[in-house]
């Protein structure tokens, strides 16, 4: 079984068509998904989504592209968590590759976030672009504080960066990014991370893998990158399932899974 660990199933390339997603999904190996929460006026139909599926499941949190429009409220983040569909706080972090957000605001954001992922003992899901060493800094920062555990989604950053993210107990998650033709910093990077800190994810409908590029991304999708994941540590695709579905019920044990190896 493939868990597509970071995906967006409200966004409108996907919504209308959630009969056929999870049909496609299924066909492909995936056997469960965590769709994310970016806006906290969005939080509803997110849940709604893990509601209506059971291997489906959600996290709540504010992007940082909207840390300008929407400011984090921990005990709101914490009151959210208590559903039993969601397993994870975020996406949260920071952006300074498109800036869409003061980055004040985006820290601000980012450490409310923390607080509450500390606070519910739920794993923190975190986007980080071009803030390397801000990124690292507020969680060291808060890991000297308390518990905290999480994900680096998405990953495309440093190999420095990677290491610090592993250092404190978190993960690195792998999206299409993997299977594209500019990536042989990423590749090289992943061929060193250690097989049980690894995630696979699609971010969809974004960042489709090769060969689907140019067509909205979806779940089934991350067959592709779990495939490519795996020629990179020269394993078997089902090994690779299995390692990274194993890491998937550590990180997220709120998360009800089926029953597997």
């Amino acid at each position: 079984m493939l868990i597509d660990s970071h995906c967006h199933l409200d966004y409108p390339d996907l919504a209308p068509d959630l009969s056929g997603v999870m049909a496609r999904a299924a066909n492909a190996g995936v056997g469960a998904m965590l769709t994310i929460g970016t806006r906290m006026r969005d939080f509803p139909r997110v849940r709604a989504i893990a509601e209506a599926y059971p291997h489906v499941f959600c996290s709540v949190g504010i992007h940082p592209h909207e840390a300008a429009n929407e400011s984090a409220d921990a005990a709101a983040l914490v009151a959210a968590a208590a559903h039993p569909r969601v397993v994870g706080i975020g996406e949260t972090g920071l952006d300074y590759f498109y800036d869409r957000s003061p980055r004040p605001q985006q820290q601000d954001n980012f450490r409310i976030h923390v607080a509450a992922a500390q606070q519910t003992g739920l794993p923190l899901i975190v986007h980080t672009r071009d803030a390397d060493q801000d990124t690292a800094a507020i969680l060291r920062e808060a890991v000297g504080q308390g518990p905290l555990s999480g994900v680096l989604h998405c990953f495309t950053s440093s190999q420095w960066l990677a290491e610090q993210a592993l250092a404190l107990g978190f993960y690195v998650s792998i999206s299409g990014i993997i299977t594209f033709k500019n990536a042989d910093e990423l590749r090289r990077t992943v061929r060193s991370l250690p097989l049980d800190r690894l995630l696979v994810e699609t971010d969809a409908p974004f960042l489709a893998p090769v060969p689907m590029r140019g067509r909205p991304c979806e779940p089934a999708f991350v067959a592709h990158t779990a495939a490519k994941v795996a020629e990179l540590k020269g394993i078997s695709r089902d090994e690779l399932a299995a390692r990274t579905t194993a890491n998937f019920r550590t990180l997220f044990p709120k998360a009800a899974l089926p029953a597997g190896p």
